[in-house]
């Protein structure tokens, strides 16, 4: 074996200096909310990004997302799963009309009219009355 080594030792190269960074690169479709998949997690995109399916590089420590070859986002990588990260400078902000406006009411929020005692009263006789005239 010592001779076999011996024979090969003066064609073998040294190590790089810097290790080799292996990437795994995916492609993944950007979800209604700009959110990408990645892991069991979730990494925000510009709301700018005009693509659906975008490529997604999975370093070690980083996750980069490409479009048409641009890098347009960069997020560290999440511990666990089903964790979101949004990067802020991402969302385009909210006119302040519309931040100031009140949100539209539902009839679920709307509040319960309140109306005299005497209204009950009367729809309770009303009622009483009209059961009477069926018997």
């Amino acid at each position: 074996m010592d001779e076999h080594f011996a024979e090969e030792k003066p064609h073998l190269l040294a190590l790089p200096a810097h290790p080799y960074d292996a990437v795994l690169t995916v492609e993944r479709r950007i979800s209604q909310e700009s959110m990408v998949a990645v892991g069991g997690n979730q990494y925000s995109v510009p709301d700018t990004t005009r693509r659906r399916i975008v490529e997604v590089q999975n370093h070690p420590a980083e996750v980069r997302i490409f479009e048409d070859g641009q890098l347009i986002a960069s997020h560290p990588v999440l511990e666990g799963k089903n964790q979101r990260r949004v990067d802020p400078s991402h969302r385009k902000p909210v006119p302040a009309a519309r931040r100031m406006a009140p949100a539209p009411s539902s009839p679920i929020d709307a509040p319960i009219a309140r109306r005299p005692l005497a209204f009950s009263e009367a729809v309770g006789r009303r009622l009483a009355n009209a059961q009477e005239g069926r018997s």
